[in-house]
């Protein structure tokens, strides 16, 4: 037997809205917006009067434009999930494709903006949502030729909110640039920095598993647990994005938003309430609290790496520096490797091992608990000194659940015991619709819901704690290399074994 605790005690309805797409013809809108939006169509959650307006450069016409996003979802998207055309019912995708149309337009000219006005006073609704998915280099520019065109402006009737993607900012300066350029022609309240993690139901699931279950928070705190770790591992190597990375790099492009994020929903104090206020208050109050090492603490706390020619389940793969738009003698990280200390009274003492890398051995994120020892007085003689340290693990994917470490005496006479493992996986007691992780922050976001989302002081914060790492790293950018299909530069380990801790196992 289940019970359904939301957020809202009703998921009804999203309300009228015309959804600007900026960037309509990326990979972004194509592959996960798109879908997300079918699937929220598919779940009688958004208005049958929403308007689906693609905004980008290329020329095209509405009916072309949604005919391109048909064929995509239908032969892309939907064989990655091995149902093929069963995945896309007809009869759906023109009740949602008939609110699609296209504005041909440059980003940076002004009548581009005078269009989407237009649109929206044909749509016969106020309400509207900017989503930015273009490269961060639009951000500021489109933002403030929506304020100056005056399509930001709220009235009671109808609301005007701008979601943008990561990475918000490269450094902790352009964070607060970008911050400042944004609440200059809107309010807090109008603006969703969006992280795609904090879509998963895993995620999410981690303040329910925390705060509604006495058995948990009452351990949750430097008593009992002895460190935590925080891993995104990735088979995929940069791919496409070779382009992007050389100038990004692992830290910047997960460190202050996802394993930041993951970090935050472990550590934050209890909220007041399930509101978003309450949530995303707590929330930077832990990723403020993020001890400000110094930049010889970040360089012996840290671990830089690339990936060089390895091969994973027998096939062969280039290393960093053979790939697609990238230097042949780069140093950019496609690995990282942090130790990070929480300074308030539950974590005090208590390190956050993070690391996250491309090209490692298995396709891994989870955040895994490591309790302290119980006294073992009473178990002289016995084998406990060989046991594993007692984990809770939370996976985010690709096996999404949760599972408890218990130790039990083996059977027979002698006094041995075993770790055995307790838990759940999502798959075994959920019906999984398919999903692209963006269901929930697009409906949160037609809905005015804000507690997904982050806000200015805790992305702030965020950049606030890693950027010891990069002045660090700035001075002295040499990487330590591991093959593809491996996981990880021995540093790596090393920044464990020096504390007496060790990586637990991927997969």
């Amino acid at each position: 037997m289940t019970h359904t605790i939301r957020r809202k005690s009703k998921a009804e309805s999203a309300p009228p809205t015309t959804l600007f797409l900026f960037g309509a013809h990326g990979d972004l809108v194509k592959r996960l917006l798109m879908p997300a939006l079918y699937n929220l169509s598919r779940d009688g959650l958004l208005d049958e009067n929403l308007r689906i307006v693609g905004v980008d450069h290329n020329a095209i016409t509405d009916e072309a434009f949604a005919q391109k996003l048909e064929d995509f979802i239908r032969t892309e998207v939907a064989a990655k999930v091995g149902k093929g055309d069963q995945m896309l019912d007809p009869a759906l995708w023109a009740k949602l494709a008939k609110g699609i149309s296209y504005v041909q337009g440059d980003f940076l000219d002004d009548s581009t903006y005078s269009a989407l006005a237009a649109k929206i006073a044909d749509s016969g609704t106020g309400n509207a949502v900017f989503y930015l998915a273009t490269a961060p280099r639009f951000f500021s520019e489109v933002v403030r030729r929506l304020g100056a065109a005056r399509l930001l402006e709220e009235t009671p009737e109808a609301f005007r909110r701008v979601v943008i993607e990561k990475p918000f900012g490269s450094d902790l300066h352009t964070a607060e640039a970008l911050n400042a350029c944004l609440l200059k022609v809107m309010s807090e309240k109008q603006i969703y920095r969006i992280d795609h993690y904090l879509g998963k139901e895993t995620v999410q699931n981690i303040l329910v598993s925390r705060f509604s279950n006495s058995l948990f928070e009452a351990f949750w705190n430097n008593h009992y647990i002895d460190h935590v770790q925080i891993t995104a591992a990735e088979t995929v190597g940069v791919e496409t994005r070779g382009s992007f990375y050389e100038h990004t790099g692992a830290l910047r492009d997960m460190v202050p938003n996802h394993l930041f994020q993951l970090l935050a929903m472990v550590a934050m104090e209890p909220p007041a309430a399930f509101g978003a206020d309450a949530v995303r208050g707590e929330k930077a109050k832990v990723v403020g609290a993020i001890r400000p090492w110094t930049v010889e603490e970040a360089r012996a706390n840290s671990v830089r790496g690339q990936y060089s020619a390895g091969e994973l389940d027998g096939k062969p793969l280039a290393g960093y520096r053979q790939e697609a738009n990238v230097s042949p003698d780069s140093n950019t990280e496609t690995y990282v490797a942090l130790k990070v200390m929480i300074d308030n009274w539950r974590w005090v003492g208590v390190p956050f091992y993070l690391r996250t890398g491309k090209r490692m051995s298995v396709r891994d994120t989870e955040i895994v608990i490591c309790f302290k020892p119980a006294p073992y007085a009473q178990f002289r003689d016995t084998e406990v000194d060989e046991l594993q340290p007692t984990y809770l693990r939370i996976q985010i994917q690709p096996n999404e659940g949760m599972w408890f470490d218990l130790l039990a005496k083996r059977p027979g006479p002698a006094l041995n015991m075993a770790n055995i493992e307790l838990g759940f996986a999502y798959k075994d007691f959920f019906e999984m619709q398919p999903s692209t992780g963006y269901e929930t922050l697009i409906y949160d976001c037609l809905t005015g819901d804000q507690t997904l989302f982050q806000r200015a002081d805790n992305i702030e914060n965020g950049w606030r704690a890693v950027q010891p790492f990069l002045d660090a790293w700035q001075q002295d950018a040499s990487v330590q290399t591991y093959a593809a299909g491996e996981d990880g530069p021995q540093a790596a380990n090393d920044l464990l074994t020096r504390d007496g801790r060790v990586w637990h196992g991927l997969g």
